[in-house]
């Protein structure tokens, strides 16, 4: 059962406190965008959505998202020209380890670590897998999570973290 009406998908702004798992979609398939948000909200993701190319480049320099979901063809754009994966490529390293970008799309195979790391995102997730998202971005997230934790507790100890 949806709790929100479709037409809110499109501009669907929550508010985030300290401590709150955080989320930016940038999908702008109606369907796709309402069962990746709504995978992400059953997993207790406060949730901003972005359908214009400015207002998401202005909401990733603002806020530290937990999670960043992109459509392949986002804005009618190609892997290969698309500004927002371009922006998040430009993201400091430091910013960049606490973040789970996700790329979604028909062009890619769920959890291809080969073609995440050629798009330079965390995780890339098959259209027919987005049902199934809240799973993969759980499993993804504390993968994220142990594989950095050797790194930020040494940077933690030397008081750089």
């Amino acid at each position: 059962m949806n709790p929100f009406p479709e037409a809110d998908f499109h501009h669907r702004i929550d508010l985030f406190e300290p401590g709150d798992k955080t989320a930016l979609v940038c999908v702008d398939v109606p369907e796709v965008q309402r069962l990746v948000v709504e995978n992400l909200t059953e997993i207790d993701y406060k949730i901003h959505t972005g359908l214009f190319l400015e207002d998401i480049l202005l909401k990733l320099q603002s806020h530290l998202y937990d999670v960043v979901v992109l459509s392949e063809h986002f804005n009618a754009t190609d892997r290969n020209t698309n500004p927002i994966l371009e922006a998040m490529r430009l993201i400091p390293g430091n910013q960049r380890r606490r973040q789970l970008f996700v790329m979604v799309g028909s062009g890619v195979h769920t959890d291809s670590e080969m073609e995440a790391w050629a798009n330079s995102t965390d995780l890339v997730v098959g259209l027919a897998d987005v049902p199934n998202l809240k799973h993969i971005v759980r499993r993804a997230a504390l993968r994220r999570e142990a594989f950095y934790k050797p790194l930020n507790d040494a940077y933690a100890a030397l008081g750089i973290a």
